[in-house]
């Protein structure tokens, strides 16, 4: 099949990772991809040695004709088989040349809840393929009132060729930090908001440091909460034990370097990029028992699933990850949990098969 993807978000985001996984794992699968990215953007800069043709350009808004010249420029040189997009304002646009080229539209949504009423209406009954990224954020589209025939769920699919284990690399990152190569690190990658749950793990840490001493922690990422949650690790008893990195764009190598993710969220999730991820690398993970979170785990098989702001619960969680007789199997059986579920071929090919789904 032939697919012209439109994304024109610069920004580092869970779809922008989507949007380029899905291309990836379509042309791994034989088929013919082009792409409308926003110019030296992070999707242009991943696609650029993929096999996809890269057409530059920006969509400020749905009435932005520079946008169009160039999804129509594309289209007329691929002929697809099918329009896809991933983010919002780029919604209506598609739609449009949808319907100008007689094409079919596929569109991805990341986010709950739904658009505002005129577009969460209108948008998934005029796309002849409407994706959720997981069965809790499909039901918020249900809950709205669209036919359920009309909202699909495909997950975030993940290259594990990104993820693969490196021990080299975890002793070349610990050893950068100044963190003992026999360390327990506990990972958190993501925003730094207090919603993501960060001042309930900061408790739970220090409470399990105070009993395991080999017990570390790594924080990528930034946000609003990051100044007070630098201050409270520097005012707490473990200081030394709390290795703040910031935001980096690439995480995947860090996955090495820790032994077990947290994903503490207390305000719903659509899905979990970063939990799968984890687990592909054979890190197990702990997870908030909200949104879409459950559905990225296999709970007490490839990591544990927690109430979300329970302090207790956390630190006795992170006190059980610290025994390798049940970190390590649950870290072996994360990597075979993603390969058969989140793997780019799999996703590649339930998309396939959900679009020939008359």
């Amino acid at each position: 099949m032939k697919f012209l993807f439109v994304g024109t978000n610069p920004e580092n985001t869970g779809a922008a990772t989507h949007f380029v996984a899905l291309v990836q794992a379509l042309i791994e699968a034989g088929h013919q991809v082009s792409a409308v990215v926003y110019p030296d953007g992070l999707i242009a800069n991943n696609l650029a040695d993929s096999g996809a043709r890269l057409y530059p350009a920006k969509f400020r808004n749905a009435f932005d004709l520079r946008g169009y010249y160039a999804t129509l420029k594309a289209a007329r040189d691929l002929e697809p088989d099918w329009l896809v997009g991933n983010f919002g304002k780029e919604y209506w646009p598609l739609i449009l040349t949808s319907r100008l080229l007689g094409v079919p539209v596929a569109l991805f949504r990341h986010r709950t809840p739904a658009m505002g009423r005129f577009s969460g209406y209108l948008v998934p009954r005029l796309a002849q393929r409407f994706f959720a990224v997981s069965n809790h954020a499909r039901q918020a589209y249900l809950d709205r009132g669209v036919p359920p025939q009309r909202v699909r769920v495909l997950y975030n699919p993940v290259n594990m060729a990104w993820c693969q284990p490196d021990v080299e690399r975890r002793k070349e990152i610990l050893h950068k930090q100044g963190i003992a190569q026999d360390a327990i690190v506990l990972g958190y990658f993501g925003r730094m908001h207090e919603t993501k749950g960060i001042f309930t793990l900061l408790e739970a840490l220090d409470g399990a440091m105070a009993q395991e001493p080999r017990l570390h922690c790594m924080w990528l990422g930034h946000g609003t909460g990051s100044q007070a949650l630098g201050e409270r690790i520097e005012a707490g008893s473990f200081a030394h034990r709390h290795h703040m990195l910031g935001w980096i764009d690439d995480v995947h190598p860090y996955y090495s370097a820790i032994s077990m993710l947290a994903f503490p969220s207390i305000a719903s999730e659509t899905f979990g990029r970063v939990s799968v991820e984890a687990q592909a690398a054979g890190v197990p993970v702990l997870g908030s028992h909200v949104g879409g979170v459950p559905e990225t785990l296999s709970p007490n098989v490839t990591g544990l699933l927690l109430p979300s702001g329970n302090v207790v619960a956390w630190r006795n969680a992170i006190l059980r990850m610290c025994d390798p007789e049940v970190r390590e199997p649950m870290g072996v059986a994360a990597r075979d949990f993603v390969d058969r579920h989140f793997n780019t071929r799999v996703i590649a090919d339930e998309f396939v098969r959900i679009l020939n789904d008359g």
